[in-house]
């Protein structure tokens, strides 16, 4: 049986966080996500979590300077000590909520030495500060349609980082509206990089809504993946074309 983590920084994201949990677990998810949750104190979290009995999966690092263009900062060099200040406050808020995983955000920058050698020594410092508390740190290539000039956007990129660090413990996000855009053929990518894989999630391409339309038959998709052994909840990080609610008959596809 496939089952499905609600992204709430784009599921129910007009609630309060802890309202927002309670919402997914009546729609039937066995799981959540996060976007940036810093504004709700963990402690609010973490009893909805327990309300509900629903895991956190996961939560991304600060993106910055949003105004001012920001997407992250790890791969931006001379800012190493603002990304790490971001990797402690999300591994912290991790910890205060049960959240296995964190996401480092790369940001916007170029594939030089300098920008490699910055990500590189930000993710070491993430992997060894997540793994005192047994936690994997992920990183994500993001298209280059909806986020021009991030750092990683193949899967390529992001197994080059990781074998620059070198740690069990940093894995790839592998989201599946993302790598359609930039690569497809999403079956071979996964298989070619399975066991390096952290997390998968999944939209509409090109229009990154419900996963019950576009190019992506989703339906065959993600049950093969579970057949290879995917076992962990995919998540579903897609913008409702309407009210969140009259957008969750695609799940019946899979039940």
């Amino acid at each position: 049986m496939v089952e499905f983590s609600a992204n709430l920084g784009f599921l129910w994201n007009d609630l309060p966080l802890p309202d927002a949990i309670r919402k997914a677990k009546a729609a039937g998810f066995t799981a959540v996500e996060l976007h940036w949750p810093y504004d709700t104190p963990a402690a609010e979290v973490k009893a909805a979590l327990d309300e509900t009995g629903l895991p956190c999966l996961g939560l991304n690092t600060r993106r910055g300077n949003v105004a001012g263009g920001d997407n992250g900062c790890a791969a931006i060099a001379g800012r190493e000590a603002e990304a790490q200040g971001y990797i402690d406050e999300a591994l912290a808020y991790a910890r205060d909520i049960g959240a296995m995983n964190v996401h480092v955000m790369a940001g916007f920058t170029d594939q030089s030495a300098d920008a490699k050698a910055s990500f590189a020594q930000n993710l070491r410092y993430a992997c060894t500060q997540a793994a005192l508390t047994q936690r994997t740190i992920l990183i994500e290539p993001l298209n280059h349609h909806d986020a021009k000039g991030y750092h990683i956007a193949t899967i390529a990129q992001a197994q080059e980082a990781l074998a620059d660090v070198d740690l069990p413990n940093l894995k790839i996000m592998f989201d599946c509206y993302h790598l359609q855009i930039m690569q497809g053929d999403l079956m071979t990518l996964f298989k070619g990089c399975q066991d390096q894989i952290g997390h998968v999630q999944f939209a509409a391409v090109p229009g990154r809504g419900e996963p019950d339309q576009g190019e992506v038959n989703y339906p065959w998709l993600l049950p093969e993946l579970a057949r290879l052994g995917w076992s962990a909840p995919f998540g579903a990080e897609y913008k409702p074309r309407g009210k969140m609610e009259d957008g969750l008959s695609w799940i019946a596809a899979y039940r």
